[in-house]
């Protein structure tokens, strides 16, 4: 039986929670392993109370989404083609250029996202959640406030609708930003020469370590959460922090309580916490003892 795209779309939609479940549990088992046989730094908080609280919000956000776009991604992929919206419905191309094209210009989207949630206060305000984290492993991968999570996924829609990507297309590339997202926050420690060259194809933990500093210049740098090329297209590439990775400080400077930063509740209403006077994307420069 020839293997043809209508075949891999019905295959994709049949099993696509299943594939994306054992994809996101088979790569949170990998890098919690590789954090505990060779750790980058040590954590501040317990890596209990971490797994706990980042993920019971992984799951409230798994919930909420399922409630409230039961399709997901795909199903909107679907839609779309099934109405024959967006550009690569439009345009005959091959099937494997148009899912590789489709897959890259997503994953730009993903940067230019990144940098709007630095950009727009009360974006920021939601990212926050992100960030405060005040250590680095891989569940912070996944911690975003809920509204952050819904608004991603708006974004996500209208992208699909205007882009028009193949189902195949949609699925490996929510695999690869769910993978590379855990493998990028995990706090593992690789070899310089393979992380040098590494870097060059994929956002390292090393590379994606420097976004999460307490010190606005860095954190407003290395957006790239899957393919590392558009910080350095657009000139927001760091390659190492100031103090080091061992001895960074991650987080944000006002907010460091731990109720605040490494319980669910605390996450949950941290957006609607304090006044934002200053935010990462407007501190471009940095002096010492600013906060």
């Amino acid at each position: 039986m020839d293997i043809t795209p209508q075949l891999i779309n019905e295959f994709v939609t049949q099993h696509e929670k299943t594939i994306r479940t054992g994809f996101f549990f088979g790569m949170l088992a990998l890098m919690g392993l590789w954090e505990v046989i060779a750790p980058r730094r040590e954590l501040t908080v317990s890596k209990t109370v971490r797994w706990v609280n980042n993920l019971a919000l992984v799951f409230l956000n798994s919930v909420i989404l399922r409630l409230i776009f039961p399709a997901a991604a795909v199903g909107m992929a679907a839609f779309a083609s099934e109405q024959g919206w967006g550009l690569l419905n439009y345009y005959s191309l091959p099937f494997g250029l148009a899912v590789l094209l489709s897959i890259v210009l997503m994953d730009m989207v993903i940067y230019l996202q990144h940098v709007m949630v630095h950009a727009v206060p009360a974006l920021w305000r939601l990212h926050r959640v992100h960030h405060a984290d005040p250590d680095f492993d891989v569940t912070t991968g996944a911690r975003f406030h809920p509204i952050e999570i819904l608004l991603s996924m708006i974004i996500k829609f209208a992208t699909i609708a205007v882009l028009g990507p193949p189902l195949l297309a949609v699925i490996v590339f929510e695999i690869l930003l769910n993978a590379t997202a855990m493998f990028n926050h995990s706090n593992v420690r690789l070899n310089p020469v393979i992380d040098k060259f590494l870097r060059l194809i994929v956002v390292t933990p090393d590379m994606h370590r420097v976004h999460h500093s307490v010190e606005d210049d860095e954190a407003n740098s290395n957006f790239g959460f899957n393919l590392p090329w558009w910080d350095r297209l657009f000139g927001t590439y760091r390659e190492q922090p100031r103090a080091g990775h061992e001895n960074m400080q991650i987080g944000i400077h006002k907010y460091h309580e731990p109720k605040q930063v490494s319980w669910l509740p605390g996450m949950l209403w941290l957006p609607f916490v304090g006044k934002i006077s200053d935010y990462a994307i407007n501190r471009r420069s940095w002096n010492k003892g600013d906060e």
